[in-house]
């Protein structure tokens, strides 16, 4: 008996697979997608950030003339914290320095910690130190000091002359100007251990360590790195009929091309 054949089509059908067809994704899906991976990133990127000012690098703004001529009034420096910090369990993976004569150091003030200053080291534990006529001697020998200045022509008792207290001065901390007697033996002025004693480049014009004592070593943050940025003091100029703050901001910004030191941009400090 003859069967029938079937359709074509359905013979068609039986013999080939099932394709799969695509599924569309939303436009909203793929934008959440996307903003979803940019918070992640930026949320990144913030912690990595904060980690670097936290516990690598710091800024700081030089906001006086005291280390002149190394660091200017206006230098925007970026400060290695890792440079000296104590070892403790990371020694082994981060190459901590030891602190040496002659190091440029930023260290929280002794009096008053929560203000940062930079100084140069001059004295290290165990030193004794002099100052006979503004030169600096450690250890009975004269330092040679390239870097540092002269700027006033006056002689100074105390500042030129220390620990000898021929004279005072009115920037003279009261306790340390009591304790240096204690500190002194044959007019040379013994640091303590865990302490260091610094001095300003900018010998003339420096409230340092002959002002107020020394620095523990716990009170040291870093070591300077580098210029990032330098800006002349601005005149002060004020736009006349505007708003204090709002002027000097509008009349900082008219100056910023001419005030920047471009030379000093980027510039490694040793």
């Amino acid at each position: 008996m003859a069967t029938n054949p079937l359709p074509d089509s359905a013979s068609s059908a039986e013999s080939q697979p099932a394709v799969s067809q695509p599924v569309m994704v939303s436009d909203s899906h793929e934008a959440a997608r996307s903003w979803s991976e940019v918070f992640q990133s930026l949320v990144s990127i913030i912690v990595i950030a904060l980690f670097i000012i936290l516990f690598v690098v710091q800024a700081f703004q030089i906001p006086s003339g005291s280390m002149e001529n190394t660091l200017l009034v206006g230098d925007y420096v970026l400060v290695d914290k890792f440079a000296y910090a104590p070892s403790g369990h990371w020694g082994w993976m981060v190459p901590y320095g030891k602190l040496h004569r002659g190091d440029i150091v930023v260290f929280k003030w002794p009096v008053h910690p929560e203000q940062h200053f930079v100084k140069r080291l001059i004295g290290l534990p165990g030193d004794r130190v002099r100052l006979v006529n503004g030169n600096v001697f450690v250890n009975g020998e004269r330092l040679s000091e390239d870097y540092a200045v002269h700027k006033l022509l006056n002689h100074d008792g105390f500042r030129d002359e220390f620990p000898a207290r021929r004279s005072s001065d009115p920037n003279i901390n009261p306790r340390w100007y009591a304790d240096i007697s204690g500190f002194t033996r044959n007019n040379e002025l013994i640091v303590p251990e865990d302490c260091y004693f610094v001095l300003g480049d900018n010998r003339d014009s420096s409230l340092d360590s002959r002002y107020w004592g020394f620095v523990p070593r716990e009170n040291i943050v870093g070591k300077p790195l580098m210029i990032y940025f330098s800006l002349r003091p601005f005149d002060g100029e004020i736009i006349p009929g505007a708003d204090d703050k709002i002027g000097r901001f509008v009349d900082d910004l008219r100056q910023l091309p001419a005030a920047a030191r471009w030379g000093r941009v980027l510039h490694f400090i040793k």
